[in-house]
């Protein structure tokens, strides 16, 4: 079992390499700031609607919270690998669009350095910026002038960011647990603007775009606290914080004329790499109440303060967040012989937040529901979590015209093993 895991850790590592990208999905909002946010937790968290930070097992990885990782078993190894697919339906009450796409979406592992210390790592996504948006303006339509003649906008962007994280998280007493993660940022997104007339080899056309680069160090802190009540039930609160943080910056900005004929003319060009990026200070906190293997049910609370971040081409959009989760998990008997459907995990959670986007003044707001299943491994804590999650994206106000519908199914290889011990049989 261990060869073969060492195995399938290394093939889906490379392949996370070579093959992941960008991720499709189209979405106007991935047009401003850092592009469109990704919610963040393994999909075992997912289907709970995102609750993770009061949560510590030893077969799971919540690294929102890296006080967690002390709960690893001792001599253990955790591999969590998985990919979702997302679409997006758009509708502004008149037209309607949709676009889909399949990606990957998060690579993490962890294990113990010794009793009550435990370590992880992992690939996590923290934006998309993809978005292609076109208008063709053709002779009869409201807009169109006949000094302008046809003409045709389009703007389109891609990239995005990702967090590479590393932690630890040990035992300080019997019931606290404290934890740090470093985490490096990278990235980059790429944003287009062109306007090209109707006459298309005899007139000039203008297309601007520009390119943020962003990249830097930061540390995550954790705290969880557990009690035990009447030896059957438990208590967890837990608590994370990121302090905010400059990241080393590139900018560029390019703006030029063309013709049918590749013929360009540069307007302007400029570049600054003295200015950095400067993202909030964040913090989360949760608390739940479960039974071992049997249930857990929990809540948590997130805020970030946006409003003070500085981003190249983010003023005024930019707008302070706040966020709570409620979720819960059942098992009707984790450790039946008979019935695979009793050993099943179910879960369901739901989400609200305010945006970290606003547009005209109006702030956009997001509501979702989530449900979950784990599907056991015989013999094993090795499990396959699914996950399922619909969220509604729009404005409170008359700011904002589109509403968007983003549905979101997830499927994870949740690996657990023993490791460093010598067995007599294989």
């Amino acid at each position: 079992m261990r060869n073969r895991l060492i195995s399938t850790f290394s093939l889906l590592f490379i392949s996370v390499l070579l093959v992941s990208g960008q991720k499709l999905v189209n979405s106007p909002y991935a047009r401003f700031n850092l592009g469109l946010m990704e919610p963040a937790g393994s999909f075992r968290s997912m289907g709970m609607g995102g609750l993770s930070t009061s949560l510590r097992d030893n077969s799971s990885i919540y690294f929102t919270n890296p006080a967690s990782y002390s709960s690893l078993d001792t001599n253990s190894f955790v591999f969590d690998f998985g990919i979702d697919y997302s679409i997006n339906k758009l509708s502004d009450g008149e037209a309607n669009y949709k676009s889909d796409d399949l990606n990957f979406d998060h690579l993490l592992f962890g294990f113990p350095l010794a009793r009550g210390l435990g370590f992880a790592a992992g690939i996590i996504p923290l934006s998309n910026g993809y978005y292609r948006m076109s208008e063709e303006v053709l002779e009869g339509d409201p807009d169109y002038n006949p000094v302008t003649g046809e003409y045709g906008i389009t703007h389109m962007g891609e990239g995005g960011f990702t967090n590479y994280f590393m932690g630890a998280g040990i035992n300080i007493s019997k019931n606290f647990a404290a934890g740090i993660n470093m985490t490096i940022l990278s990235g980059q997104v790429t944003r287009k603007n062109q306007f090209t007339f109707g006459d298309y080899y005899n007139v000039f056309h203008n297309s601007s775009s520009e390119k943020l680069q962003i990249s830097g160090i930061n540390f995550d802190f954790g705290l969880q606290y557990t009690a035990t009540i009447n030896k059957e039930y438990f208590l967890n609160a837990g608590f994370s914080l990121t302090p905010g943080k400059l990241f080393k910056t590139n900018y560029e900005n390019f703006s030029y004329l063309f013709s049918g004929y590749s013929t360009l003319d540069t307007l302007s060009y400029f570049s600054d790499k003295s200015h950095n990026t400067s993202l909030p200070v964040s913090y989360r906190a949760g608390v739940s109440f479960g039974k071992k293997n049997k249930f857990v049910a929990g809540a948590d609370f997130a805020a970030s303060k946006w409003s003070d971040a500085k981003i190249y081409g983010a003023e005024g959009y930019l707008a302070d967040t706040k966020s709570l989760i409620i979720g819960a998990e059942f098992i009707p008997d984790k450790y039946s012989n008979f019935s695979m459907l009793s050993r099943m995990e179910y879960r369901v959670g739901f989400h609200i937040q305010d945006n970290y986007l606003i547009i005209n003044g109006d702030q956009v707001k997001e509501i979702g529901m989530s449900a979950g299943l784990g599907f056991p491994m015989r013999r094993t804590l090795s499990k396959t979590n699914l996950f399922v999650d619909y969220t509604m994206k729009s404005g409170s106000g008359t700011g904002i015209s589109h509403k968007e519908n983003y549905f979101t199914v997830g499927i994870s290889l949740n690996l657990y093993d023993y490791w460093f011990i010598k067995r007599k049989y294989d």
